[in-house]
């Protein structure tokens, strides 16, 4: 019987599998209105500070979520520590990029710093905290994939047509453009270091973590404000 190796044939690779095994999930997430709508700037200037709100609310938590699962990591995973840490290293402060960016759209980020997330993105972080801990640790890269994938897909269909329908600033779209191009270097990166996953474990744990977050993140952007007749208001 021929094998992955034989002639003719082609091997999939985790990261291959990781993309195909949660379509479904990806799916769901881009049928959410208040992402439909948005990756066409068919939102209003509420809605868009409103994301950057609960984004802050989870972005904030990238860096220690990290460093978090450094500290879960077996010793079997070591050899993923080199890459947190240039996670950590490139992601730090991004939080404050979001707040930048609701100055510049006319929110108030000083109101934003000390409120609460929505339930949906505190029911996210603490998701992931707990997987992290409880299950595995590197199901934590599942999240990356949902995350960085998402964010680009925002910027590099989005953040033009958000910006040109509500008429704000390049300077209110920090956050968006600087992940789009951040994030594909990040996904290529990604692809690679997900080839150096072979336990099937660990490859099952991030694939059900991607799942469960692509859901996770589709219910934070349910849960968004989004009234479409005030998509021009000012």
């Amino acid at each position: 019987m021929p094998n992955d190796m034989s002639p003719g044939l082609t091997t999939t690779t985790f990261f291959e599998r990781l993309v195909r095994d949660t379509a479904d999930e990806q799916k769901l997430l881009l049928s959410v209105p208040q992402i439909r709508d948005g990756l066409r700037g068919q939102i209003s200037r509420r809605t868009y500070i409103a994301y950057l709100t609960q984004a802050y609310h989870h972005v904030k938590h990238t860096v220690p979520l990290m460093r978090w699962t450094k500290a879960w990591l077996p010793a079997s995973a070591i050899k993923f520590q080199d890459a947190l840490d240039e996670y950590i290293s490139e992601e730090s402060g991004h939080e404050e990029w979001i707040l930048n960016d609701i100055r510049a759209a006319g929110g108030d980020a000083d109101a934003v710093r000390i409120s609460e997330p929505l339930p949906a993105t505190e029911f996210m972080v603490s998701y992931a905290y707990d997987y992290i801990s409880r299950i595995n640790p590197l199901g934590f890269f599942g999240m990356v994939f949902v995350l960085e994938g998402t964010s680009t897909k925002l910027a590099c269909q989005g953040a033009d047509a958000v910006m040109t329908s509500l008429d704000l600033p390049r300077s209110a779209f920090t956050y968006l453009f600087s992940h789009g191009a951040l994030d594909l270097e990040h996904m290529n990166f990604l692809a690679t270091l997900m080839g150096q996953v072979k336990s099937s474990e660990d490859q099952d744990a991030i694939i059900y973590m991607a799942k469960r977050m692509f859901v996770l993140f589709a219910n934070v952007f349910a849960s968004i404000p989004h009234d479409t007749e005030l998509m021009h208001e000012s």
